[in-house]
């Protein structure tokens, strides 16, 4: 639960500003907007998979060779 406590001389905006910046380190404004509309189960799983690191697929020893270099 986030909490904002006033600080001395502060006013409401400041706290209000303090408050939502709290909120987006926390990323909860994130998720609010994320859960605010279904998402199909298939939407999901493309998401999850986005998020996912890539790795590097292929022969690590070939370089970066062209194919008609290779070919000689």
């Amino acid at each position: 639960m986030i909490k904002v406590k006033s600080r001395g001389n502060e006013t409401a905006e400041q706290m209000i500003r303090r408050f939502k910046k709290m909120c987006e380190k926390e990323g909860l404004t994130k998720d609010i907007k994320r859960i605010a509309y279904y998402e199909k189960p298939s939407e999901k799983k493309r998401r999850l998979e986005r998020s996912k690191p890539k790795f590097r697929t292929g022969n690590p020893n070939r370089g970066g060779q062209s194919r008609a270099s290779r070919s000689r």
